[in-house]
């Protein structure tokens, strides 16, 4: 098996939960698309062939003081005091709870490499394929993949554990990284591949 990290990307509360705050939003869709149902399965798959599994959250010091004012996404979370680090809202959805030795990768963009501890992970544990998913899939799973891509790993999506605001928004975003990735339904990866 080639030395594999399963990174669920975004998961939080405040993006992904029925009472969250953007529950109106990605809530919908994530709902719609049985996203949690199907990241649950991918995930107790991805242990039992003894991938490794990494969490990443994006969040802020209650000051957010490593967000950017100019940013048109990081400026709303300022303004409605969402994605505070130490928080309910940048938890991970209870539905996906992560065990003691899976990976908390913070970040302040959307990116989960940016000025993340993501690189060193891969790199001390000799990861060859980094399949992911995620919420936005135009965001977080766009920019992660792409970035993946250029750092010469395997990428894969597993399309059905990812959500956009909107079904056009995500169908857009997976048609332009089918280019950079192997999309796929995550009941039928092969994690022993």
């Amino acid at each position: 098996m080639k030395k594999t990290l399963f990174l669920v990307m975004d998961m939080m509360n405040d993006l992904v939960a029925e009472d969250g705050f953007n529950a109106q939003t990605y809530g919908v869709q994530v709902k719609q698309r049985g996203v949690l149902e199907n990241t649950a399965g991918a995930i107790a798959a991805a242990r039992a062939a003894g991938a490794g599994v990494g969490y990443v959250r994006v969040g802020f010091s209650p000051d957010y003081r490593e967000a950017p004012a100019a940013s048109p996404i990081f400026s709303g979370a300022r303004r409605n005091g969402i994605f505070q680090l130490g928080t309910r809202g940048t938890e991970i959805h209870p539905a996906l709870t992560p065990a003691e030795s899976d990976f908390d990768i913070v970040k302040h963009r959307v990116s989960p490499f940016y000025g993340t501890a993501l690189e060193p992970i891969l790199r001390a544990n000799g990861i060859e394929r980094i399949v992911m998913c995620g919420v936005s899939t135009n965001g977080v799973v766009h920019s992660g993949a792409r970035e993946a891509h250029d750092r010469d790993y395997e990428v894969v999506i597993l399309e059905d554990c990812c959500a956009g605001v909107t079904p056009d928004e995500h169908m857009h975003a997976i048609a332009c990284l089918d280019r950079y990735a192997t999309i796929v339904n995550s009941a039928g990866f092969d994690w022993k591949g």
